[in-house]
């Protein structure tokens, strides 16, 4: 136990990490990037692989908001420094500026001169011409501008403009003080021009120029000298691009009639920055989303780039282009406190990309019903009169005729299969279509008439589908055809070559049988090798998921075609093109698992794998994780798509460890108007791979992990793919953004999607989004973009990952974990609850500043307003879900509950990935619970009163945690305190009590269990309302299981005490020790009123009469004004030691002794509007150094708290500080 060992040692607290909206970028040449998040400035290289280089607190409490380097105002000097030189800029934020330079190649920062504190906000710095150096001219917020000195920091000339208003953003422009003209972006909507050090009485200048037009204030304002053009971008949504002509120098406010050259309407919320280049215009704002603006024609947007989480982007640069090839950097800073980068083309390398669709023009006979993509550049379809046409290189040819048994109704898929015996990489593009008749026919693309003909039954073929299947004497592929009765055909397709030529090898397996239903045919396969047993995964047209096992021999061969394998292999040259002659009449293999209806009624679309865990698509706008357990499908987790995208196709990986990426990924649906006709056509495949050349499941690269690799147990990244109304969508689950969209005109069609040509891994994400769609649209194949497109506009980078673009407002300990035998390179997991509705798992470094997100959670409807976690160990019944070295794996079960009381439970497996050298994080979904729905089940619910669907849970406490149930408290906000009972097997959680004694908002919860001397646990809860009361219930018999069902809970409290004049914010206990006695507990609460207050309560246990506990309350200390604002949270770090926080940014620590307590040390938060803090030790020998705080509000923050020593030490770090400000004074 970290304990205090002198009441009069200070306590100092040193930041570790740090996540806060990034404010300022700047380029330096094309080579490297500076960023400023909160006070830190940071340099990346881009050179290769972009990477940070190094980082350093420069402007203290002050958040950095703009960065100038030297060059960029002397107008003689260079455009851009080299990277072989010392580059000097100014960093300036808040009311604070400083002088630092970049040592040559970005190797270091170095501060070039105190930190200078000005008496206003500094919106605009720039550099200026002077005797013997360079001069810095400061727009202030007051609509005035001051000369000063750098080094010294001496005002040379103060200046204000006679229309005293506030500004919301300026530019100082010139090459010196004399010649400068200053913009200001007024709180009237107004842009003002006026000369500084111009001619004027008092140092008080007229307005020269005026800019109307603008609804809202300016945000941002850019000047591009070569063009004479200024943009503004603004609070109405808008930017405007004018024409001022030549500012500065000896032409003074430009022209004298300043036009409006464009009026840019694109963005969907407040534009927060605009940028400049020539020829371009680059706005970035609240909607996340940066516009890349195309300046002819009316002005549209040419490209979008997204990539930030909620909240916006707040910082935007352009860099000069430079390097010679024709391209320029983009970089984003978001509020998420994500850095963003892409690298686009210069407009005269870009390739056009034409909103309009292209026709392909198909002239064949009859009507194309069926598209697919062959090679990524090449499409083949089947039209309704039986034919089969090929398109490449911009014509049309028929390939194969299938005759009258195959007109008016046809399926058909498309495979790449390898030769055997081969070592080409080359395969051989097969084709199977099957009819109305039962027949399947297979041929090869480029030999039509090599091909089999398979008579397998007597009705339709409902749908087809090609499996690849990977065993230990390489790949295969497998071919399904879905006929009547819920039969499904096998065959086994391999591809040989003798000295005739290629043909094809067919052998048929034992057919699958589908659960009876109403649609009982197949839509989407895939195999899982798993041992010697091969588990089929398979997915029905009424949405239900199959598991189908069977065994293989060490070929990697099932028993019945093994078994046959030998005798076709002989008589291959004489009957090629043959059918084998296996009884039809095998015994079908029924499902030893099956998921009924999982989908829904309108179906599976897709089925997938990746590192043995399966991922499956529908209809019902859900992508399901799925685990296989002892012959068992299981749904670990459910993935939602955007409103109004009910209709999913597949899933396509992103995030691929191998760094290969697959060149075609196409799939279709079926047509639900053909469906009900007789012409009813067939369910497509959900999704193909063709592994460099396409055709396996929903997947762009998978490799099975060999045998002796540490299991992966983190799920793959992925976008989903699918229909919103009329468009094609590609969606972003993660960062909750489109990617692609086409108006294709809905689901009801065949279609096709080819990923572009050229991805590299470390762009995937963007060139998915450059791919093309094949479709049929009224009997004409379309394409988005033509089939030869071959260049991309832009490559992206991340930078830096970002958390949750709005505030957080809660946070939670998980544990920590190391790499195995690096116990020094430990990692703290944390997860974060935040307004964005999402829950997030992160990993800290603390010793490196990393922060490495493992899991993104995003099943809330509503803001997450509270977490609470427990530990899951080995159980009584021998199964354990946690390892026994906890340094490289643990699990644990998380809750988090917020708006619209939703309550959700999931459990998280923490591991190490030995491949990224990163902790990996797998989330299995338990269980969810809404209020509001369960109110709907209820019987004569029309006779109760019903519960208030914007109720919120504000508070969360763990009361038991049991072996096969945890009980939760949760504080609401519609008065009531609740009590639910959650079950990890069950799956279930159920209402336990409700209580409305408080009648008002309860804001916090907190619990406590004590022993008594008969060993009986007894269990009680504190609740704080804002009423500023606090109350103690017992909740003892609760714990009785044989009661458990009965028990009604208590009607009112056993304990209330009033302590805040307003509501109870936070509420926590602190930790016992040797030195107090057992039923002594010591209960610490801030307020809205800024107040802390401590009580220590005496509970007596075992009252024979009235068979509770009695509380007495011992004693009770308060701190009025403990923060300047309301005191939102609170920690216990040990029994003796409080921290807390508040708005007021400044985190403090207490120490409580028998007298009371007292303030013991305080540190300033780059994390504003802080909401939650949280407190531990790590179990180290040495506890001084074991001890962190982390908080979060606009960000996250992670300190370590140290003993600070004599005072005399803390006072001399403190002047050290002082020595490095400077106050700059306005006036005498």
């Amino acid at each position: 136990m970290y304990e205090m060992t002198a009441s009069d040692r200070l306590t100092v607290l040193k930041s570790c990490a740090l996540v806060a909206p990034v404010t300022a970028l700047e380029f330096i040449g094309d080579d490297y990037l500076l960023t400023g998040e909160g006070p830190i400035l940071s340099v990346f290289s881009l050179k290769g692989s972009p990477r940070l280089l190094v980082s350093l607190n420069v402007l203290h409490n002050c958040r950095i908001h703009g960065m100038r380097l030297k060059q960029q105002n002397i107008f003689d000097a260079p455009d851009q420094p080299t990277c072989s030189e010392v580059v000097e800029l100014v960093v300036f934020g808040g009311k604070s500026l400083r002088l630092i330079n970049v040592r040559p190649c970005g190797r270091g920062l170095e501060v070039a001169g105190p930190l200078m504190e000005l008496q206003d906000w500094v919106l605009d710095v720039s550099w200026l011409k002077g005797e013997p150096q360079p001069l810095l001219g400061v727009s202030l917020a007051h609509n005035a501008a001051l000369l000063l000195e750098p080094q010294s920091g001496k005002i040379l000339t103060l200046c204000s403009c006679v229309e005293a208003c506030l500004l919301y953003s300026a530019l100082l422009i010139g090459p010196s003080w004399e010649t400068s003209v200053l913009v200001g972006g007024t709180v009237f909507n107004q842009l003002v021009l006026w000369k500084p050090g111009g001619t004027g009485t008092d140092l008080q200048f007229q307005v020269e120029r005026r800019l109307l037009g603008h609804s809202g204030v300016i945000f941002s304002l850019c000047y591009l000298q070569s063009s004479g053009w200024l943009a503004s971008a603004s609070d109405d949504r808008s930017v405007r691009v004018w024409h001022v002509g030549r500012l500065g120098g000896n032409v003074g406010c430009g022209e004298e009639s300043p036009t409006c050259l464009r009026v840019l309407y694109g963005h969907q919320a407040r534009v927060f920055c605009v940028r400049l280049s020539p020829g371009r215009v680059f706005s970035a704002g609240e909607d996340g989303a940066c516009l890349l603006w195309e300046w002819g024609g009316e002005g549209k947007v040419g490209r979008t780039l997204k990539s930030h989480r909620s909240g916006g982007i707040r910082a935007l640069a352009v860099s000069k282009g430079n390097d010679g090839k024709g391209c320029e950097w983009v970089a984003t800073g978001g509020a998420d406190g994500g850095v963003r980068l892409w690298k686009v083309l210069d407009q005269s390398s870009e390739q056009e990309i034409e909103d309009t669709q292209m026709d392909l023009g198909f002239g064949g006979l009859g009507c194309p019903k069926v598209v697919r993509s062959v090679g990524g550049r090449a499409v083949v379809t089947c039209t309704d009169q039986g034919q089969v046409f090929l398109h490449r290189d911009g014509l049309w040819k028929k390939i194969w005729n299938g005759g009258p048994e195959f007109q008016s109704y046809s399926v058909m898929e498309v495979a790449c299969i390898d030769l055997q015996n081969s070592s080409s990489d080359e395969g051989l593009w097969v084709c199977a279509l099957g009819n109305l008749n039962g027949s399947v026919q297979v041929f090869p693309l480029h030999q039509p008439g090599g091909g089999v003909l398979q008579q397998v039954s007597e009705t339709k073929i409902h749908s087809l589908q090609w499996v690849e299947r990977k065993g230990a004497v390489g790949r295969s592929w497998c071919l399904l055809a879905s006929g009547s009765e819920g039969l499904v055909y096998r065959w086994t397709v391999e591809v040989a070559e003798n000295e005739t030529g290629q043909f094809l090898m067919l052998q048929k397996m034992k057919p699958f049988l589908l659960p009876p239903c109403a649609k009982r045919w197949l839509t989407a396969a895939v195999i899982l090798p798993y041992g010697k047993k091969v588990l089929w995964v398979c997915g029905d047209r009424r949405g239900s998921l199959l598991l189908y096992k069977e065994e293989e021999d060490e070929n990697g061969r099932t028993d019945e075609v093994e078994k046959k394998h030998k005798g076709t292999e002989e008589r291959a040259d004489e009957d090629m093109g043959l059918e084998d002659t296996v009884d039809d009449t095998m015994v079908p293999i029924p499902p030893v698992s099956t998921l009924f209806g999982v989908h829904g009624k309108q179906g599976v679309t897709s089925v997938c794998e990746r590192q043995a865990v399966c991922y499956s698509t529908g209809r019902d706008g859900c992508v399901r994780v799925l685990t296989v357990n002892e012959d068992s499908l299981n749904v670990r987790r459910i993935h939602r798509a955007c409103k109004g995208m009910d209709w999913l196709e597949k899933v396509m990986f992103v995030d691929s460890n191998e760094g290969e990426t697959g060149k075609e990924e196409t799939m279709d649906s079926e047509s639900e108007e053909e469906e009900e006709t007789a012409a009813e056509r067939e369910v497509e495949n959900g999704g193909v791979n063709r592994e460099e050349r396409g055709g396996s499941e929903d997947i762009l690269t998978l490799k099975r992990p060999e045998s002796k690799r540490p299991r992966n147990v983190s799920e793959g990244r992925f976008l989903m793919a699918g229909f919103h109304s009329v468009q094609f969508v590609l969606w972003d689950p993660l960062r909750q953004e489109k990617l692609f969209s086409v108006a294709c005109g809905g689901g009801h069609r065949s279609w096709a999607y080819i990923p572009f040509s050229g991805a590299k891994t470390h762009c995937y994400r963007q060139t998915l989004g450059q791919g093309t769609l094949v479709f049929i649209k009224q009997g004409a194949i379309m394409t988005s973009r033509s089939l030869a497109s071959s260049a991309t506009e832009v490559s992206g980078h991340t930078l830096r990952e970002g958390l949750h673009g709005r505030g957080l407002g809660c946070v939670c300990r998980l544990g920590n974990i190391s790499k195995p035998g690096y116990a020094s390179e430990m990692w703290e997991v944390l997860v974060t609850g935040g307004e964005d509705t999402t829950v997030t798992v992160v990993a800290v470094r603390p010793e490196q500043g990393t922060v490495k997100v493992l899991a993104i959670i995003s099943d809330h409807i509503s803001n997450v307003r509270t977490l609470a976690a427990v530990q899951r160990g080995a159980r009584e019944d021998g199964k354990s879900h946690r390892w026994t070295d906890l340094s490289s794996s643990f699990s644990t079960l998380v809750f988090s509950a917020g708006g619209r009381a939703q309550l959700q439970c999931y459990r998280l497996l923490i591991g190490w990935d030995e491949q990224s050298s990163w902790p990996t994080c797998q989330v299995t979904q338990i269980a969810g619970h809404r209020l509001d729905e369960q109110w709907e089940r209820r019987r004569n619910r029309h006779k109760t009163v019903k519960m208030d669907p914007e109720t919120r849970y504000m508070s969360m406490a763990v009361v038991h945690d049991g072996i096969e149930e945890v009980l939760l408290a949760l504080a609401c906000s519609d008065g009531a305190v609740r009590l639910f009972n959650v079950g990890e097997d069950s799956r279930k959680v159920e209402l336990q009590w409700e209580s409305f004694y408080h009648q008002r908002c309860v804001l916090s919860v907190a619990s406590y269990s004590l022993m008594d001397v008969h060993g009986k646990r007894h269990v009680l809860l504190f609740t704080g309302a804002t009423d500023g009361a606090v109350a103690l219930w017992d909740l003892t018999a609760m714990l009785d299981s044989k009661s458990k069902d009965s028990w009604h809970g208590p009607s009112a409290p056993c304990f209330s005490v009033p302590v805040h004049q307003s509501g109870v914010n936070t509420l926590v206990i602190s930790k016992h020790h040797e030195g107090i006695a057992n039923d002594v507990i010591t209960v610490a609460s801030g307020g809205d009123d800024g107040q802390l207050s401590v009580m220590k309560i005496r509970v007596e246990l075992n009252q024979s009469q009235t068979k509770s506990v009695c509380p007495q309350l011992l004693s009770q200390w308060s701190v009025p004004l403990a923060h300047s604002a309301p005191l939102t949270a609170l920690s216990a770090l040990s029994s003796t030691r409080l921290v807390s926080t508040s708005p007021d940014q400044r985190v403090c620590v207490w120490h409580i002794s028998d007298d009371g307590f007292h303030h013991q040390g305080t540190i300033f938060t780059h994390t504003a509007d802080a909401a939650s803090v949280l407190t531990w030790c790590r179990e180290e020998p040495n506890m001084e150094s074991g001890a962190y705080v982390v908080v979060c509000g606009q960000g996250l923050q992670l300190l370590k708290l140290m003993e600070g020593g004599e005072e005399g030490n803390e006072t001399e770090s403190v002047r050290q500080k002082e020595q490095e400000r400077r106050k700059v004074v306005f006036g005498d």
